[in-house]
C-alpha cells in the first residue's frame, strides 16, 4: 500500500516472506529529524505508523512503513558523526581491525556509503589509504572542503557508475549505521556488488536486535531505521546474495551494534568470534516468540512507569530539563506522551545543528545549555541516556546540583 509520502511494507525485506508478525505499534511518529524553528509550527507535520514486525520464517526484524528518503535525509540532515567522541574511536578503531584481519597496500581504495562529514574515511586517510564517500546531505559538503572526496548523492545506479569510473576498484566498502537506512537491502547489495573486486571486502555496523532486546532500547526503533539486525538474519541476507559473513564483533556504538566483515564466497576463512557470537544468539533464543511478548509487555510497563514519575515530579512544582536531542529522543518522548508541560527544555552543546528548534511532535524547545548557568532545574531527564555515565560527570563538573532521570530500560533517579 502507498501513499505519497510512504509505502506499506507487506513483507519481509530479507527473505520476502509475507509471514509478519507485530511486536509492537508505538503510533503515529514524525520523523526524528523533521525539527521546526521555535515560533514557526507548521500545521502540515508529517506523521507516519511506527510499527515494529518480525518475520516468521527468517526471524528478521523491520518496521513495517518506509517514509520517502528525501523527507528522512534531505540535504539539510542535521546529523555529523564527527561531533561524538564515541563515533571516532570506533571508526579509529575499524581501521585497526582493518589492518589486522586484511592485507592493505598504500593507495588501496576505501569506500564509504553514507559517509556524513568524512569522519570515518579520515581515520583511514591519515594511514596512507585513498578514500571516497558518498553522501546525500550538508554533511558531505563538509567533508569535501576538509580534503575527503565525496559525491554528493544517493548510493544509486548513477553514483555506482561515478565509482567504476576511478581507476581501480574499493578494497574496502563500508557502511556504518546506514545498512539499515537504505529502503531495498538485496538491491543495496546488488549494487556493492557491482564495485567489489574478487578480493574486496563489505564492512558495515548496524543497530544490533540482541542489546536492543536486552536493554529496552525501543527508542532506536524510528523511521530511519528500517531493519534492526542480528547475526543469523545477516548471515540469511548475505547468503542469498552469495556473499558470505567471515568476521563479526559487538561494538557500543548507539548502545549496541554489530559490525560484520563480508566478502565473495571462500575468500577468508571464519573467525572464531563468527562462531562464537553465532552461539550466543542460539543460546538468547532469538527465534523464539516468547522473547518478543516478553519485550513489548516490558515496553508497556516502563512506559506507564517513566510517564508516572515525570507527573509526579510536576506535581510537586519540579522543574525538568531534557539533556541530549538524538534522533531516538523523538520515540521516547512521543511514545510515551512527554510535552512542552513535563520538560522545559532540551539542552543540547552549542555547536548542535538542533538549537533553536522544537524537538519533533512537540513543543519542547532544544536550546544551549549554557541556560543551566541562568536557570537552575531540580531534574535532568537524560535522553542519551545510553552514554549516561558520561553526561552525568559533564553536568556534576560543570556543578550541577539537581538529580538525573534515567528513562531506561527501568526508569530510574540517580544523584
Amino acid at each position: 500500500m502507498k501513499n505519497k509520502n510512504s509505502i506499506k511494507i507487506t513483507c519481509c525485506q530479507i527473505c520476502n516472506s509475507k509471514e509478519l508478525k507485530n511486536i509492537m505499534f508505538f503510533g503515529y511518529v514524525p520523523p526524528v529529524n523533521s525539527m521546526q524553528k521555535i515560533g514557526s509550527v507548521n500545521s502540515e507535520s508529517l506523521y507516519f505508523p511506527l510499527n515494529l514486525v518480525k518475520c516468521s520464517s527468517c526471524h528478521h526484524v523491520q518496521i513495517d512503513t518506509i517514509v520517502d528518503k528525501n523527507i528522512l535525509f534531505p540535504f539539510s540532515y542535521p546529523y555529523l558523526s564527527g561531533t561524538t567522541r564515541i563515533l571516532r574511536e570506533n571508526f579509529e578503531d575499524l581501521y585497526n581491525e582493518c589492518k589486522r584481519i586484511l592485507v592493505l597496500k598504500e593507495n588501496d581504495l576505501v569506500l564509504d556509503i553514507g559517509s556524513n562529514d568524512g569522519t570515518l574515511l579520515n581515520a583511514f586517510k591519515i594511514n596512507g589509504l585513498n578514500t571516497l564517500g558518498v553522501e546525500p546531505s550538508q554533511a558531505g559538503k563538509i567533508a569535501n572542503k576538509n580534503g575527503i572526496e565525496t559525491i554528493i548523492d544517493y548510493f544509486n545506479e548513477k553514483t555506482v557508475d561515478k565509482i567504476l569510473d576511478k581507476p581501480k576498484k574499493p578494497k574496502i566498502i563500508t557502511a556504518t549505521n546506514v545498512f539499515a537506512h537504505i529502503e531495498s537491502p538485496n538491491y543495496l547489495i546488488k549494487l556493492i556488488k557491482r564495485i567489489m573486486n574478487h578480493d574486496s571486502v563489505f564492512i558495515t555496523e548496524s543497530h544490533y536486535l540482541i542489546p536492543l532486546i536486552k536493554t529496552l532500547q525501543y527508542d532506536t526503533v524510528y523511521h530511519e531505521h528500517l531493519r534492526y539486525y542480528h547475526l543469523l538474519a545477516l548471515q540469511k541476507l548475505f547468503q542469498l546474495n552469495n556473499l558470505e559473513i567471515f568476521h563479526a564483533k559487538k561494538i557500543p556504538t548507539h548502545g549496541g551494534s554489530i559490525r560484520v566483515f563480508v566478502s565473495r564466497k571462500g575468500k577468508f576463512k571464519q573467525t572464531s568470534n563468527l562462531k562464537k557470537i553465532s552461539l550466543e544468539e542460539e543460546k538468547f533464543g532469538i527465534n523464539s516468540t516468547l522473547i518478543f511478548e516478553k519485550f513489548r509487555n516490558k515496553i508497556l510497563r516502563s512506559k506507564f512507569k517513566l510517564l508516572n514519575l515525570l507527573i509526579e515530579l510536576k506535581q510537586k512544582k519540579k522543574i525538568i530539563f531534557g539533556v541530549g536531542a538524538p534522533s531516538r529522543a523523538t520515540t521516547l518522548i512521543n511514545f510515551t506522551g512527554i510535552d512542552e508541560n513535563i520538560i522545559s527544555y532540551i539542552l543540547e552543546v552549542k555547536d548542535s545543528n538542533k538549537l533553536n528548534k522544537y524537538l519533533p511532535g512537540t513543543l519542547i524547545p532544544v536550546v544551549d545549555e549554557i541556560i543551566l548557568e541562568k536557570t537552575k532545574p531540580d531534574y535532568l531527564l537524560i535522553l542519551s541516556w545510553h552514554i549516561k555515565d558520561e553526561l552525568i560527570k559533564i553536568f556534576k563538573r560543570r556543578g550541577f546540583k539537581g538529580k538525573y532521570i534515567i528513562p531506561l530500560p527501568v526508569p530510574k533517579i540517580m544523584n
